[in-house]
Formats: structure tokens, C-alpha cells, sequence
């Protein structure tokens, strides 16, 4: 009765459904993997916001990389801003996805180092973003900044290319390493996501807190995953059970009918 699981299409459908479960089961595996590393990465952040600030110089110097566990610390530093060699950062957009331009200001530590800091989000002046936008201006004199640490940026890791012939005073990534150079001044490696002072009257516009990954997601789709290879065998022998009834009953159908007697 079961002969026809030999035949071509059904050996196709077997080995279709064999090559699925072991799929299947990897997929799931692979989303546990990202739920844990997602898991992980949400108390790493969660932890380096929650910790108390610390000195920037404590965490980075010159030529320094800023590592996992010291991005988004909450630093504090004190000095000035110096306004005549801001930069802006082009093509960022602000929290409803509007194109504009992240402002870097080099702020002037008391011992003469620079850290880089970004004050927020200014949107783009017209649509050919050629001229130097207008940027409203920091707070003058000797101050205490508080941001959040973050590592430079590089084309690898954001996707971002680093495009040049910019217009003067325009870049496209922040890193520590061409701001020195631009500025022929020692660097604090890394970059501050300005926290406090406030911006007056809002703008620029301050860069939102980092939030949790969706990490439940994942952890739902590796469920979905191996409940779909486990269905597998049982919707096969499903389709099996129907193909035999359905044969039976066509074997029924056609065998002749025992002719009755006239009475």
C-alpha cells in the first residue's frame, strides 16, 4: 500500500522535508545566538548608562581605541569650546528621519588636548548642502561638558563612505585620527555625544538615548523555527495517510460490481 512513496515525486517531497528539518533547527539555533548576543549587548550598554561619570581623560588619550565595554560611559570634561573649527557631519538624520548634519565642535581641555563632541542634530540648509549651514553656538567661557563615549567612526563599521572633495568644513564620519590631523592637535581617540549643557532653545537637536535591541524577537523566531521542523514530519506523514486513503478509495471505485441474480 505504500509503494508510492517510491515513486519520483514522492522521493522528491521525502528528501525535500529531510533537508528542512536539519535547516530548520539551524535557523533556530542561529536566532538563540542572536537573542544571547543581543541579550548581552543590552546589559552592556545598560550598564555603561547606568555607571557613574568618570573624567574622559580616565578612559581615553590620544590615538586610544574605545572599546565595548567603555562606549556609552558617561564622561565629564572641562574647557572650551572652540567654534571656528566646527565641523558638520553630513547626511544624519534626526529622530522622524529628516536629512540634516551632526555638529562637532573640538572642545579645548584645560591641558591643551582636544575631545571631540558631538552637540546634536541641526537640519540641512537648502537642498544642495554646499555652504557652511548656520549652527547656533555653544555655551562661551570655561565649562564641564557630560556625554556619552563613543568609539570613532569608520566606513567598516557604519557603512558609511568616506567620501571626499567635501565642501570646506564638511565630513562624513567622525574620527579621532583625521580630526588630528586636520587640527594639528593631539586628539582624545573616540568622540563625546553631548548630555549636558542643554542646547538653548533645543537645537541643535540632542541625540537620543540608545535603546534596548529587540532581543525577544529573536528569541521568538527561534521558537518558530523548530515548531516548523518538528511540523514537518508530521505534516509528511499527514500527506502520506491522505495519498493512501485516497488510493484505496480509488482501488474501491474501480473494482467491478458482483452482478445479482434475477429473481
Amino acid at each position: 500500500m505504500y509503494r508510492f512513496l517510491l515513486s519520483r515525486q514522492w522521493v522528491i517531497l521525502t528528501l525535500v522535508a529531510v533537508l528542512l528539518i536539519p535547516t530548520m533547527i539551524r535557523l533556530g539555533f542561529w536566532q538563540m545566538h542572536r537573542y544571547e548576543e543581543r541579550t548581552a549587548r543590552n546589559d552592556l550598554v545598560a550598564r555603561a548608562l547606568d555607571a557613574a561619570p568618570v573624567p574622559a581623560e580616565s578612559l581615553t588619550a590620544p590615538g586610544k581605541k574605545i572599546t565595548t565595554r567603555e562606549r556609552y560611559r558617561t564622561v565629564t570634561a572641562q574647557g572650551h569650546f572652540d567654534t571656528e573649527r566646527e565641523v558638520v557631519v553630513r547626511r544624519r538624520t534626526d529622530s522622524d528621519d529628516n536629512i540634516g548634519y551632526h555638529v562637532l565642535t573640538p572642545f579645548v581641555l584645560n591641558d591643551g588636548r582636544i575631545l571631540l563632541v558631538n552637540r546634536g542634530w541641526i537640519p540641512a540648509d537648502g537642498p544642495s548642502q554646499t555652504a557652511f549651514p548656520e549652527v547656533p553656538a555653544p555655551p562661551g567661557g570655561e565649562i564641564t561638558v557630560t556625554g556619552r563615549l563613543m568609539p570613532d567612526e569608520t566606513t567598516e563599521a557604519s557603512g558609511i563612505k568616506d567620501l571626499e572633495g567635501l565642501p570646506d568644513r564638511q565630513i562624513m564620519l567622525i574620527n579621532s585620527a583625521q580630526q588630528a590631523e586636520r587640527l594639528k592637535a593631539p586628539v582624545l581617540g573616540g568622540y563625546v555625544v553631548l548630555m549636558e549643557p542643554e542646547p538653548k532653545n533645543g537645537t541643535p537637536e540632542r541625540i537620543g538615548r540608545p535603546g534596548n535591541e529587540d532581543a525577544a524577537l529573536n528569541y521568538a523566531y527561534a521558537i518558530q523555527w523548530w515548531l516548523f521542523a518538528a511540523a514537518v514530519p508530521v505534516g509528511w506523514w499527514f500527506l502520506v495517510r491522505r495519498e493512501k486513503r485516497d488510493r484505496e478509495t480509488a482501488e474501491d471505485a474501480a473494482e467491478p460490481q458482483p452482478e445479482h441474480a434475477a429473481v
